[in-house]
């Protein structure tokens, strides 16, 4: 068999094996995956007319009591979703999701009064939008806090938003008026219907908007707000959206309540409720719509159990605690379960092995390089014989460190500059400057023609600087492909992902980044960056994990970007050989100063650098 055959041979092994581990083949992932609403273009459509179908059975097979329980259900879960994007895919503690809700039935009462135009959906929507507006001013401390100091605020203006409740009533509470329902939904079994349909209705826009790159977004901005930034991506924008929409789905909540209740009282959006379905959202994982139902379910029945055994409905706020705390300390949520049940599990051929990433392209291209594409040739910029980043007199001090000391650089336009160092000689240092992470004492950054000193690290992003860390910066939480859609903006086509994923033998776009190793997801990250088509492509360290022929086979690949994606790199690397290899040009820093410039050979032979560098590698 020749090396072409062979390598087509594993691909076609490796599809085998990618559809005997796809969900469908397990009834259960199928089943679960058809109420997920994201995991499949149709999955939305179908899951969606399912659920339907099973909530007018269930309105109609369900006990009125039942039934009524059954739309306090459905408005939790609706509020659950919200605390999925905020939390579980922002990463940020919001605990005023109930006081949110209780804007929305505030909005629905005041035009059920007025009655207005549209009727109670449109009343609904309306009280969304607007509980929506209230969570991007509550969302804008979000830009500086996080974590606990974030949780303070919003639990404070759960608190603020209950005392205001309780002083001035909802409308129409005093005089005794019921919101109207419209006539197609009067009855409780109808209005659950419509309940469940604005349920499905917000799933399917967060499974949506979950598939776009600002749903990308919130998940990176969880994982790591400087990364973020340097894809270009509007970190404050990612953040506020994500508490916009979770607490416009708060109001909606808010709204199916009011319509179900007729007549609202402020105990029901006590901040208590609202820590309470936080601790919920955690023990379920929210972010799977299929989970916030289940959370609705607890959230309603526990209570109804303590009820029928005669204990006390308060002590479900012990059982929730407690919950809370197994799902904390284990790190493991009902969603999480759930989620590895229906998703497909990638071929054990495309995942990570102790030896690097093995994919279909690995394994033809291993067997013949004559099956690679041939370069692609950089489009949409014009050529310059300028520098394509150009510093001067770059001076960074902490305190009285000086961390650079007058540093110029400059790197051509189609070169590969290796910049190179002992250990805190400010190599790192000098990169934050570069792309706007610190700001210089004094100093001027040119790309190209364009003076980017005075700009943020999205805007240098956006204008065409792109760098990655030494610190793994890529969220595990989404698919290869997604990742790589954020960071290159543009939508990318699927042969280009394909194409730069190979070229860097990646894996493929279908798979799961935590389910591959950091090394492998350090390659991704450079991949996805390179495909965004940079002007300059700075890495700080990007070959860390891989092994020596790992080392050899990155350089060779990284070598081919100047010419087949058009664009310059600066590569911070400690591996000599593979620097002396792929860079044209070396610039060494020793102590925040360059003390030596020039091709690769004169450079690592210069006296100063084998003393300041060679000579601490030796020690």
């Amino acid at each position: 068999m020749s090396p072409v055959d062979t390598g087509r041979a594993a691909a076609v092994q490796v599809r085998r094996e990618s559809r005997d581990a796809q969900p469908g083949r397990n009834p259960w992932a199928r089943l679960v995956g058809t109420f997920d609403f994201g995991q499949h273009p149709l999955m939305p459509a179908s899951g969606a007319v399912v659920a339907l179908l099973l909530a007018i059975v269930a309105s109609r097979a369900l006990s009125p009591y039942l039934v009524f329980l059954g739309i306090t259900v459905v408005a939790a879960a609706i509020a659950l979703v919200g605390i999925g994007v905020v939390s579980g895919r922002a990463g940020m503690i919001s605990l005023c999701q109930l006081s949110f809700a209780a804007v929305g039935a505030v909005v629905v009462a005041q035009l059920s009064i007025w009655q207005a135009p549209g009727g109670l959906v449109v009343w609904i929507a309306v009280g969304g939008m607007a509980s929506g507006l209230v969570g991007v001013v509550i969302g804008l401390p979000a830009l500086r806090l996080r974590g606990v100091n974030l949780a303070v605020v919003t639990l404070g203006f759960a608190a603020a938003a209950r005392q205001t409740l309780g002083l001035t009533q909802f409308p129409g509470t005093n005089d005794g008026l019921f919101i109207s329902r419209p006539s197609a939904a009067a009855s409780d079994p109808d209005y659950f219907v419509l309940a469940a349909a604005i349920l499905i209705a917000s799933g399917v826009l967060v499974a949506y908007l979950g598939r776009t790159r600002l749903g990308s977004s919130w998940r990176a901005v969880a994982y790591s707000e400087r990364g973020t930034a340097a894809a270009g991506v509007n970190v404050p924008f990612a953040k506020t959206s994500a508490f916009g929409l979770s607490a416009l789905l708060a109001g909606i909540s808010g709204g199916v309540t009011a319509g179900q209740v007729g007549v609202l009282y402020p105990s029901s959006f006590e901040p208590t409720a609202s820590l309470t379905l936080y601790v919920l959202a955690v023990v379920v994982g929210a972010q799977a719509v299929v989970a916030a139902v289940v959370g609705g379910v607890l959230w309603v029945g526990i209570p109804e159990l303590l009820r029928i055994w005669g204990v006390p409905q308060d002590w479900a706020l012990v059982v929730f605690g407690l919950a809370g705390i197994q799902a904390v300390a284990s790190g493991n949520s009902l969603g999480d379960n759930l989620s590895r049940l229906r998703r497909r599990r990638a071929p054990e051929a495309t995942h990570l092995t102790e030896q690097g990433p093995v994919t279909a392209a690995r394994a033809s291209t291993a067997h013949s390089e004559a099956t690679r594409p041939p370069p692609r040739t950089p489009t949409g910029r014009s050529a310059t014989h300028g520098p394509a980043l150009s510093a001067r007199g770059i001076t960074l001090r902490f305190g009285a460190v000086t961390a650079l000391d007058d540093v110029d650089l400059d790197i051509p336009t189609g070169a590969i500059v290796g910049l190179i160092g002992p250990n805190g000689a400010g190599k790192s240092s000098l990169v934050d400057v570069l792309t706007g992470f610190t700001r210089s004492e004094r100093g001027v950054v040119e790309l190209g023609d364009r003076d980017v000193t005075g700009l943020r690290p999205t805007p240098r992003a956006r204008a065409g600087l792109r760098r990655t860390f030494q610190q793994d910066r890529v969220p595990p939480g989404l698919r290869v492909g997604a990742y790589v859609r954020m960071v290159a903006h543009g939508r990318p086509d699927r042969a280009a992902i394909d194409e730069t994923l190979e070229h860097f033998e990646c894996p493929q776009a279908h798979s799961l980044l935590s389910d591959v190793d950091l090394a492998t997801r350090r390659l991704v990250e450079v991949a996805a960056h390179v495909l965004s088509g940079p002007r300059v492509l700075l890495l700080d360290e990007p070959a860390a994990g891989l092994s020596h022929e790992e080392h050899i086979r990155f350089g060779r690949h990284l070598q081919a970007v100047p010419e087949r994606f058009g664009t310059a790199v600066l590569l911070i690397e400690h591996d000599l050989d593979m620097v002396r290899s792929v860079c044209t040009s070396l610039v060494v820093l020793d102590f925040g100063r360059v003390i030596s410039a020039g091709t690769p050979d004169v450079v690592l032979n210069d006296p100063k650098v084998m003393r300041a560098y060679l000579g601490e590698e030796s020690t």
